[in-house]
């Protein structure tokens, strides 16, 4: 069986997103990836390597001002030199994101994370769950509470620290984990038999 190689490119500026990438780590793992873990906000020159020879890329960042973050958007000026010798092509990748409202525009973020994939050359691939809470019978527990479909959204309230992150938008973050492992895997695979 093909072990996927996985890396999750995240900025964490008050330590919520940190929660997240830890969770989407948690769930590939759990899936039988090998998965590293990089801050893009002290990327060093071995981790820019381990993003090149990784399967597949989760990308994440707070959302701020609409938008990923300052931090994310210095990455991902960054992956120019990557863009122009096209060391992404075909790679798999994903994304995540948490603000402290309960839209935030989040989906902005994800859809920015997303341009810069496609730029790439890369696969997206999206949370693969239905909406949760969304009807009189449901719950704010519920998997993917904030019903997002381009990747995992969260939601912090801005008076709370990383611990205030939702244990749904955790298991959320742990799912898009587990799916990119298995998707990455499936790709993997297909591409070594054709």
């Amino acid at each position: 069986m093909t072990t996927p190689v996985v890396a999750i490119a995240y900025h964490s500026g008050f330590g919520h997103t940190a929660v997240l990438a830890e969770a989407v780590r948690t769930g590939a793992a759990e899936a039988g990836a090998t998965v590293h873990l990089i801050n893009v906000a002290e990327i060093t020159d071995a981790q820019w390597e381990l993003l090149d020879a990784s399967d597949a890329i989760v990308f994440g960042s707070p959302t701020y001002m609409g938008t990923a973050s300052g931090a994310f958007h210095v990455f991902a000026e960054a992956t120019s030199k990557r863009w122009f010798t096209r060391a992404w092509q075909d790679k798999i990748a994903a994304g995540f994101t948490n603000s402290a409202s309960k839209s935030g525009d989040k989906l902005h973020t994800l859809q920015f994370f997303t341009v810069l994939a496609a730029q790439h050359g890369m696969h997206w691939v999206g949370l693969g769950a239905m909406p949760g809470w969304n009807s009189s019978t449901s719950s704010e527990n519920d998997i993917n509470r904030l019903g997002f479909f381009l990747g995992a959204g969260a939601q912090t309230d801005n008076d709370q620290g990383p611990e205030g992150v939702h244990k749904a938008d955790i298991a959320t973050a742990e799912l898009l984990g587990r799916r990119v492992a298995e998707q990455t895997r499936i790709y993997v695979a297909g591409r070594a038999s054709a």
